[in-house]
């Protein structure tokens, strides 16, 4: 039989807050896998817990080579334990190809929910919640950072980030530039931790105060991009709406006028965006797209 894979999380800072399960899949582990052996310690310590099963050292530099080793050892029947630093293993930490290993050879993958520095600061931010995407770190290099939030500056969900304290003045002033100064945004510092500040504000006004230098881990929240207002609609989204006008019965000369009213643009802007639609229709169909 093959063994099992168990995703542990740890605490984010307050150790008290570790799962009741995780104190005993550290004593059932025959091998534990930790992305730190010295915070691993200190965390069994603090749990009472003495461990019996063999440690090795999973981090981002020995990912890959050590991947093969343990999945080998899954197959074999071990029970391993893979616990990072803090949080959930993969989520922006070591952990995605271990499990892609093991599923991948049939090897069963469990969990031992914990806390989570993602969900802490969405609850904690005050900002919407119901719908939000995790970006995780953002590229070092200044115009790699500003490209990828080019990508989303339209999301309309609540964007979550990881950052460097380091690095947080300079990518808080790049949201301000690509996001707006006034999007409204939350740096969650030390979450659970002694010195815990949860600063709320203007993405420029939380650049200002970040440069004076900040320390502890960060998690960004940042509120989602605006619906459009009148006049912001771009020219496929009046075309979508023309569209579902005309499947409704509206004549299209109807739907225009509809659509027109309803984004606030003149119908000339509508009739234009649906012809000039038709007319790519047909230059698809002529080139055999």
């Amino acid at each position: 039989m093959t063994g099992t894979l168990v995703l542990a999380g740890t605490p984010i800072g307050d150790t008290e807050d570790a799962p009741p399960r995780l104190a005993a899949e550290l004593l059932a582990a025959d091998v534990i896998a930790a992305e730190d052996t010295r915070r691993l310690r200190r965390l069994t310590t603090a749990l009472g817990v003495h461990t019996t099963g063999r440690v090795v050292s999973y981090f981002e530099g020995n990912e890959s080579a050590r991947t093969p080793e343990l999945a080998d050892a899954l197959e074999g029947g071990a029970r391993v334990l893979l616990v990072t630093d803090a949080g959930m293993p993969s989520v922006s930490d070591p952990g995605y190809r271990l499990v892609a290993a093991a599923v991948e050879r049939g090897v069963k993958v469990t969990a031992v929910p914990g806390p989570s520095a993602v969900l802490t600061a969405l609850a904690v931010s005050g900002l919407p919640v119901d719908r939000f995407c995790f970006e995780g770190f953002l590229p070092r290099k200044a115009g790699e950072r500003t490209g990828r939030l080019k990508e989303v500056a339209d999301e309309r969900r609540t964007l979550v980030y990881f950052e460097a304290p380091h690095r947080l003045a300079d990518t808080l002033a790049a949201m301000a530039e690509v996001f707006g100064a006034d999007r409204r945004a939350a740096v969650c510092r030390e979450l659970t931790k002694t010195y815990e500040e949860v600063r709320r504000g203007p993405l420029e006004e939380l650049a200002g105060w970040a440069a004076d230098g900040v320390r502890g881990e960060i998690t960004i929240v940042v509120e989602g991009a605006p619906e459009p207002g009148p006049g912001d609609l771009a020219p496929e989204e009046l075309v979508r709406r023309v569209r579902v006008r005309e499947e409704a019965g509206e004549r299209r000369k109807e739907a225009i006028a509809g659509v027109a009213a309803e984004a606030g643009v003149p119908k000339r802007e509508v009739f234009d965006a649906v012809v000039a639609a038709k007319n790519a229709e047909r230059g698809d169909s002529r080139s055999g797209k």
